[in-house]
């Protein structure tokens, strides 16, 4: 059974940092590009960032480059969010999500096969 356990919610003031973990489990992670997706209130859930497997190729929505970084921990089955410089408009439920793919290269966003429970990610100004 696959599961992706977020972490590292939480508040923060505006210009902040925070950094979000998943720990994936039941798949094999290496095969996996891994995204984050976000639902801010009343929105709809958007794309914010994802990672390739091997490369580690990256593709960040246009509202979080320069400011949000990515990464994976492919020995602890980990991917990271790192969110810097926090605006009011980030807050929303963040959520992780693994896409088996045989590319290892991410150039758009990732079609999730699994999603976690989400964390959520206040930040006030």
């Amino acid at each position: 059974q696959v599961q992706l356990i977020e972490s590292g919610g939480g508040l923060a003031q505006a210009g902040d940092s925070l950094r979000l973990s998943c720990a994936a489990s039941g798949l094999t992670f290496s095969g996996y590009a891994m995204g984050w997706f976000r639902q801010p209130p009343g929105k709809t859930r958007e794309f914010v960032a994802a990672i390739g497997w091997v490369s580690k190729s990256t593709y960040y929505a246009n509202s979080v480059k320069d400011r949000f970084i990515i990464s994976r921990d492919d020995a602890e089955n980990t991917v990271y969010l790192q969110m810097n410089s926090l605006k009011p408009e980030d807050t929303a439920v963040y959520y992780c999500a693994a896409e088996q793919r045989h590319s290892p290269m991410v150039i758009a966003p990732i079609r999730p096969d699994y999603w976690g429970q989400g964390t959520q990610v206040t930040v006030s100004s």
